[in-house]
């Protein structure tokens, strides 16, 4: 058995909403295909959604500008959430990869989960106010693409 298949295996036990993911049908060759209503990717909006609105709050109200942000609770929350929405892009890759499909939206789910957790470091690393503003932008962005990516119709094969 080979380890992306153990993966995926071990994915399906951990999550309902992987397993249904999963379990559909492998893309037509030559077919654009969403998978924007699967139960999987459908919470990878809701959440990427759900914390861009978050980051974009902190930006608007200049709450990441306090001394001790990144050290207190509600960034932790936010961090763990963050850190979730990582695993579940990754999921997404890897069932991708298994169905066969020939998009970008497989790599580009991959990159967003690697992509997800260095943007918060970066602000968790950020020495200034400003330089956090900057890093939260920046993970502003990221959560957008995320959302982006999988709502987006599928273009045709060129």
């Amino acid at each position: 058995m080979s380890c992306g298949i153990a993966l995926v295996a071990s994915l399906l036990l951990t999550d309902p909403s992987v397993a249904l993911a999963a379990s559909q049908p492998m893309a037509v060759a030559g077919a654009p295909v969403s998978v924007a209503s699967e139960p999987l990717f459908s919470d990878i909006v809701s959440r990427s959604r759900s914390l861009k609105a978050i980051v974009d709050g902190w930006m608007v109200s200049g709450a990441a500008d306090a001394d001790g942000f990144v050290t207190g609770p509600t960034f932790a929350a936010f961090k763990t959430d963050a850190h979730a929405l990582s695993e579940r892009d990754m999921q997404g890759h890897l069932i991708l990869k298994e169905r066969g499909t020939d998009g970008d939206l497989k790599c580009i789910l991959r990159g967003i989960s690697e992509d997800m957790t260095l943007k918060v470091q970066a602000v968790e690393a950020a020495p200034t106010a400003e330089a956090r503003r900057g890093a939260l932008n920046d993970l502003s962005y990221l959560l957008n693409d995320n959302d982006e990516v999988i709502t987006s119709p599928p273009a045709p094969a060129a």
